[in-house]
C-alpha cells in the first residue's frame, strides 16, 4: 500500500487559487483513474478535476466554498502500489483538468444578483416553441438517480454539451433554483440555508464592489418606437434565410451610431491608477441570465456589424453563455453594457454598472398608450389628434466620477432621435 497526494495543478496562466464548488468524492470512497474528484472555479473557468490514480480517498482539502492555492493538496489517495507524492516540494500535480464553463475574467459581471434590477437581456434562440419539452433526455444512470433523489425533472435541466445532462448541469440547476426541486403551487416547505458559492458568490462580490466604489446616477427617457417596430416587422417579412430581428439589434445599432459623439460613455475607469480609457471600438456586453447566474458575453466591434450580423451574434453568444461553452475572451473586455428584462422590463430600471465600465443602458418594456400627434390631415397645420403609439423607456446608469448628468441626458436624447427616426439607422 502507498499514498498519493493529488495537488491542485496549474490550471491557467496567472491563476493562484481556486474555489471548491463541488465534491464528487468523500473520505472512504474508491475512485478510479480518470474518475471525477471535484469541480473548482477560478477567475477564468469552472474546471473538472480527475484523479490521476486509482485508490481509496483518505482525505480531502476542505468544504464546498473553500479556496485553495495552486500546488496545495486537493485529495490524498491510498493506492495498491507504492505510488507516493514526489518528494521535491510542492509540485503542480499531474491531474487532469477539463474546462467546462467559462466566466468573465477581467471585469465584474454586471450587476444584478438583485432580481428587481435588470439582470438579463431579452436574447433568445429562435425556438418556435420554447415551452416544448424534449421527448427524451440523455443522461447517465448515476445522473438520473441523483436527479430522482433530488426531485429534479431532467427535462427542465439545460444540458451543457451534446444534449446530455451531466452532474455539472444538475449543480447549475440547483444553484439557480436555490437548491429546490419541484413543489406544487401553494405547498409549504421548510426553510433552506443555501451557501453562496461559485458564480453566484462572484456576482455578489462584483455587485457589492460596483455599488460600493461607483457613485451611480440614472437617467430615464421615453421613446416612441412605433416607427421602429413597423420597420422591424418589414425587415423580418423580407429577411429570407437571415435571422429574425428582435428589438435588440436595432437598439445596438442606434447606440453604436450615437457613441462617437459621446466618447466619455464608451469607456473604462481604472480608479486605482486614476486613468479613464475612452475606446474607439464598441465592445458591447449583453447581460444574459444563465442557469448558473448572470453572465455578460461581449459583441466585439459592434459598430462594424449590420443588423443581421448583430442578430446572429446575439443568439450565438447568448446560447454559448447559457450552455457553458462561451470562452473567456467572449466573456470579457466589454466597454459598455446593455441589459433588459424584455417583456418583464417594467416602466423604468436603475441598472448597476458593469465595473470597470462607466455606463450601462437598460431598455424597458414596450407599452401602447394614446398620445397627441400632429394631425397631418389638417391642411391649415397646427392641429393635433390622438393616436395609439408604442412607447418604451430607456434607462441609463452612469459613473458620476466620469460622466456628468448633462452628458448622459444629451446622449439619450441623441439616441432617442435615432430610435424615433429609424430610417437613419440604415443610412451610412
Amino acid at each position: 500500500m502507498g499514498t498519493f497526494t493529488f495537488r491542485l495543478p496549474d490550471i491557467g496562466e496567472g491563476i493562484a487559487e481556486a474555489e471548491i464548488v463541488a465534491w464528487h468524492v468523500k473520505v472512504g470512497d474508491v475512485v478510479a483513474e480518470d474518475g471525477r474528484v471535484a469541480d473548482l472555479m477560478t477567475d477564468k473557468a469552472t474546471v473538472e478535476m480527475e484523479s490521476p490514480v486509482s485508490g481509496r480517498i483518505v482525505s480531502i482539502a476542505g468544504e464546498v466554498g473553500d479556496v485553495i492555492a495552486i500546488g496545495s493538496p486537493l485529495v490524498v489517495i491510498e493506492t495498491e502500489g507504492d505510488e507516493a507524492e514526489p518528494a521535491s516540494g510542492p509540485s503542480t500535480g499531474s491531474g487532469r483538468a477539463e474546462v467546462v464553463v467559462e466566466v468573465p475574467v477581467e471585469k465584474p459581471v454586471e450587476a444584478v444578483p438583485i432580481v428587481p434590477e435588470p439582470v438579463s437581456v431579452a436574447v433568445r434562440s429562435e425556438n418556435p416553441n420554447p415551452f416544448e419539452r424534449p421527448s427524451k433526455v440523455l443522461a447517465s444512470p448515476a445522473v438520473r438517480a441523483r436527479a430522482e433523489a433530488l426531485g429534479i425533472d431532467l427535462a427542465e435541466v439545460k444540458p451543457s454539451e451534446a444534449g446530455r445532462v451531466r452532474h455539472a448541469d444538475l449543480d447549475a440547476f440547483l444553484a439557480y433554483n436555490a437548491g429546490g426541486g419541484y413543489r406544487p403551487a401553494g405547498s409549504r416547505h421548510a426553510d433552506e440555508t443555501i451557501k453562496v458559492i461559485g458564480l453566484r458568490r462572484r456576482i455578489a462580490e462584483n455587485m457589492a464592489a460596483s455599488k460600493r466604489a461607483i457613485p451611480h446616477f440614472t437617467y430615464v427617457e421615453e421613446c416612441d418606437v412605433t416607427a421602429l417596430e413597423a420597420m422591424r416587422a418589414q425587415l423580418n417579412d423580407a429577411r429570407g434565410a437571415k435571422p429574425k430581428l428582435t428589438m435588440l439589434p436595432l437598439l445596438i445599432t442606434a447606440i453604436c451610431k450615437t457613441l462617437p459623439d459621446y466618447p466619455m460613455l464608451n469607456a473604462r475607469y481604472d480608479d486605482e491608477a486614476g486613468v479613464v480609457t475612452r475606446h474607439g471600438a464598441v465592445h458591447l456586453g449583453m447581460a444574459t441570465q444563465t442557469p448558473g447566474g448572470l453572465m455578460v458575453p461581449v459583441i466585439r466591434d459592434a459598430q462594424d456589424r449590420n443588423l443581421w450580423q448583430l442578430a446572429h451574434e446575439i443568439v450565438r453568444l447568448a446560447d454559448a453563455a447559457r450552455s457553458g461553452t462561451a470562452t473567456s475572451g467572449e466573456l470579457s473586455g466589454s466597454t459598455i453594457t446593455i441589459t433588459s428584462l424584455g417583456a418583464l422590463g417594467g416602466v423604468a430600471t436603475t441598472p448597476v454598472i458593469n465595473r470597470p465600465e462607466v455606463a450601462i443602458i437598460g431598455p424597458n418594456r414596450i407599452v401602447e398608450r394614446p398620445m397627441f400627434v400632429p394631425d397631418e390631415s389638417n391642411r391649415s397645420g397646427g392641429g393635433e389628434r390622438i393616436e395609439k403609439r408604442k412607447l418604451m423607456n430607456v434607462s441609463i446608469s452612469c459613473d458620476h466620477r466620469v460622466v456628468d448628468g448633462w452628458d448622459a441626458a444629451s446622449f439619450v436624447q441623441a439616441l432617442k432621435r435615432l430610435i424615433e427616426t429609424p430610417v437613419l439607422l440604415l443610412a451610412d
